[in-house]
C-alpha cells in the first residue's frame, strides 16, 4: 500500500471520520464538516491547529509552516519521505481528530 492508502486506511477506521477528494486537489479527512487534516498525495500532509499546539508541534519538528501561510502560527505542513513520518501524520490527524470529536 502506499503512505496514502496506509493513512487513509487507519484514520477512516475511527468513528465518524470521512475522506474525499476536496476543492483544490487535496484528500480530506472531516469528523462532521470540520477537517481534520488533508494530504496532497504520497507527498505532504496539512493539517490546522490551535497557535500553541502548532508551536509545540513545530518545537519538536514534527511540523513546519505550511507553504501557502509562511511563517504563520496554526496552518501546519509534514512531508511523507518513510514509514516515521505516516505513522507520526495518522498521530497528528489523531490529535486533531480528538480535538475535534470532543467539541
Amino acid at each position: 500500500m502506499t503512505a496514502s492508502e496506509r493513512i487513509t486506511t487507519e484514520v477512516t477506521a475511527w468513528p465518524g471520520v470521512t475522506a474525499g477528494p476536496g476543492r483544490r486537489g487535496e484528500f480530506a479527512f472531516k469528523v462532521g464538516r470540520k477537517e481534520i487534516g488533508h494530504l496532497h498525495g504520497d507527498h505532504a500532509a496539512h493539517f490546522g491547529f490551535p497557535r500553541e499546539v502548532f508551536d509545540d508541534l513545530f518545537a519538536q519538528g514534527r511540523v513546519t509552516y505550511h507553504p501557502v501561510f509562511p511563517d504563520k502560527h496554526g496552518p501546519a505542513a509534514r512531508r511523507i519521505e518513510g514509514e516515521d513520518d505516516v505513522r507520526d501524520v495518522i498521530a497528528l490527524l489523531r490529535l486533531n481528530y480528538e480535538r475535534v470529536a470532543t467539541t
